[in-house]
């Protein structure tokens, strides 16, 4: 008896329905094809154990599994059930009827229980896309699943629930999730506030432009200073996520298999901060079986590197067009993957290996020479794709010391969503660009139209620091974004000048 069950594949952010195709006959032999991998091959044995410790079995038969399309390389557990319930089927241990009208993903385990899957959201979006009346998949995975309106997601613990449920011996719960209820629910603020924050007045304002724009931001200092402190606390002042935002951000971590059992959407933009000894792929994803990078896990939120000089030049290199593009592809011989990097890049550094630049008080110097050598390993190319260089200065004791709590992070927050608000109305027509950060040559020379003293004063500041085509357009975007800021629909020339002071590193004396 022929059988046909479906199950899935997630290929970049996409999935793809998978035909398991299973043909009971005369004869002995088990045969499964169509490009599995070994963790497919292996499925039989877990499959064989957990229908026999449920008081079923695979059939002493001949039994050929087609997985098509056939060309498509198939990859992990996750078809453990789908194949066993293609097999009861086939067999006419269970009635046929329904199996059809369900997506059934899953890892067994060999007492018959379930273990979660990755890319539980994409694959349930697509079976919406084709129609199906439901999804059956692992319990840990039902609420990601159930964000999908209009999609019947029954979480399941064992295959014996499953198989009484073909039976119609039983009935499976759905699982219901209210999106936006959820969404809006969970649109709390991050424990991390601005107002614990000492002094660092200046700092602040950095970083509320950057989150105003979406702009880069590297901020440099010596130990101590609150660099890192500062970094964790910007996602507080970002904008909320909107619903549309929050599905892509879970859907990428869906992939990754990053999604906690007790949440189904993702609300708080990810905030991610590697180990400066990651490698190239790892950052910007790969491998020979593809995963999204840290770069992709960062998307609608904020990158932290820390000790940027730290991190080997080639897994800062391999950035620099993921920066540009917001979408990094990895391609391999027999396909192509795109996975969005749409990310606010916020690093930290030192101003010289020992931590402190010329400060005679400091206990640790460093020569010209060995600062040269460190700030090298920092490209040119890299740091004009940041828009925004700032130093930042150890607080001194009364600042410390001093009760009055800071600006709290939604007060800043406000003042960033209302300026996000002007941006978002202006690129109301371009339907990729959302906020300063994104624009191109074409939009900023369309929205950063300067006065005859703006471009004066730029003009001497291009001249008296040597700086690129691309600094002069990100000092244009960031100008944009103050004056975003200050509600003006014109940049002046005040805007001009707070965004030239914004490019530290360009000035003599850092870089050569």
């Amino acid at each position: 008896m022929l059988v046909k069950v479906y199950g899935s594949a997630v290929f970049g952010v996409e999935a793809t329905t998978i035909i398991v195709e299973v043909n009971v006959n005369k004869g002995i032999g088990y045969h499964l094809v169509g490009l599995p991998d070994n963790a497919i091959k292996e499925s039989n044995y877990r499959i064989a154990a957990a229908l026999q410790n449920n008081g079923y079995k695979i059939p002493g038969k001949k039994i050929t599994i087609n997985m098509a399309p056939a060309d498509l390389r198939k990859e992990g557990s996750a078809y453990d059930l789908t194949l066993a319930i293609g097999i009861l089927a086939a067999s006419s241990q269970i009635k046929a009827e329904r199996v059809m009208e369900y997506l059934i993903m899953g890892e067994l385990s060999l007492d018959g229980s379930l273990q979660p899957i990755k890319g539980a959201l994409p694959i349930a979006i697509k079976a919406r896309e084709e129609g199906f009346k439901g999804f059956i998949l692992p319990k840990q995975n039902a609420k990601e699943a159930a964000i999908v309106d209009g999609l019947e997601v029954y979480g399941i613990d064992n295959i014996k629930e499953v198989i009484n449920f073909f039976e119609e011996t039983d009935t499976l719960i759905r699982t219901e999730v209210d999106t936006r209820k959820t969404f809006y629910e969970n649109l709390n603020f991050p424990e991390y506030d601005f107002a614990d924050v000492k002094g660092q007045e200046s700092i602040k304002r950095c970083m509320e432009i950057a989150a105003a724009g979406g702009h880069n931001i590297i901020l440099i200092g010596p130990p101590g200073a609150g660099k890192t402190m500062l970094a964790k606390r910007l996602p507080s002042i970002l904008p909320p996520m909107s619903l549309h935002e929050a599905l892509e951000t879970t859907k990428i971590h869906s992939v990754a298999g990053r999604i906690k059992e007790h949440l189904g959407l993702m609300t708080q933009r990810p905030f991610r901060s590697p180990h400066h000894t990651i490698s190239d792929v790892a950052l910007v994803g790969g491998g020979a079986y593809p995963q999204p990078g840290e770069i992709s896990l960062s998307h609608n939120g904020v990158l932290f590197l820390d000790e940027l000089p730290e991190f080997k030049r080639s897994v800062l290199e391999v950035m620099r067009q993921p920066l540009e593009d917001r979408e990094v592809t990895i391609s391999r011989a027999r396909f192509t993957v795109t996975y969005p990097s749409s990310f606010m890049l916020v690093a930290s550094m030192n101003p010289s290996p020992g931590g402190y630049f010329n400060d005679p008080e400091s206990p640790v110097t460093s020569s010209p020479a060995e600062m040269q050598r460190y700030l090298s390993k920092i490209s040119g190319p890299l740091l004009d794709r940041i828009d925004i260089h700032i130093e930042v200065t150890p607080v001194p004791f009364e600042k410390l010391s001093e009760e009055r709590k800071g600006e709290s992070s939604v007060a800043i927050r406000e003042r960033v969503t209302k300026a996000r608000i002007f941006q978002t109305e202006r690129f109301k027509e371009l339907p990729n660009i959302h906020y300063n950060a994104q624009m191109g040559v074409r939009q900023i020379r369309t929205f950063c139209q300067l006065d005859e003293k703006s471009k004066v004063l730029l003009k001497t500041a291009m001249e008296r620091l040597n700086l690129s085509a691309r600094a002069y357009d990100r000092i244009l975007k960031v100008a944009r974004t103050i004056a975003d800021l200050d509600e003006e629909k014109n940049i002046i020339e005040h805007h001009i000048a707070e965004a030239i002071q914004y490019r530290s590193l360009d000035r003599e004396g850092w870089l050569g």
